[in-house]
């Protein structure tokens, strides 16, 4: 393993010298199943501080080029340091990019409210009728159905808009890795002319 694959690593994740090393190491000098590693680690190091208190942080803006589209998001974290921190207010800059791009209705999936859902459930039961699908497999399709409507409609669970092998929560696990501090997104909202 050479000490550019080390660096080239440590670049793309953030991650110290030593945790890189092992990583490359456990993934036999692979450099994507070290990336996963990595990005496992930090969602595992994510879940420890989730109960930490959060009281600092930014108000980002993103404001779309044609000037018809704007989003604003508040990104808590633990101290002022790290709300300071230029990586973290880019990460507001990015959720909130995110958030105008598309246009999330709310900030986690379980949050969905349930007379959308009863709404959608009505319309997918018609169309299932509709494709002549076999009634038993209606409640199996049903659920798979609701699962993805309530992750396309929440922000921490869509596809990250620049990179969308990860979901917001993913970007926010790997940052929290990274600053070893909880980040939680607040409040978030989009306008639209």
């Amino acid at each position: 393993m050479s000490l550019a694959l080390v660096k080239e690593l440590r670049e793309k994740t953030g991650a110290g010298v030593v945790d890189a090393k092992k990583a490359f190491d456990e993934a036999n000098g692979d450099m994507e199943k070290a990336l996963d590693i990595l990005r496992k680690r930090g969602q595992a190091k994510a879940l420890k501080k989730t109960d930490r208190e959060t009281k600092e942080g930014v108000i980002a803006m993103y404001l779309h080029p044609n000037k018809k589209v704007g989003s604003m998001v508040k990104l808590f974290c633990e101290t002022e340091f790290v709300g300071r921190n230029e990586e973290f207010q880019d990460l507001a800059k990015d959720i909130a990019m995110h958030v105008a791009a598309l246009g999330p209705k709310v900030l986690r999936a379980e949050d969905v409210a349930s007379e959308v859902i009863e709404k959608e459930k009505a319309i997918w039961i018609e169309q299932l009728q509709a494709e002549k699908k076999p009634e038993n497999m209606f409640e199996t399709i049903m659920a798979g159905k609701e699962k993805k409507f309530r992750e396309d409609m929440a922000l921490l669970s869509q596809p990250f808009v620049k990179d969308p092998n990860k979901t917001v929560q993913d970007l926010i696990a790997e940052a929290v890795g990274k600053m070893g501090e909880n980040i939680v997104v607040g409040d978030f909202v989009r306008y639209e002319l």
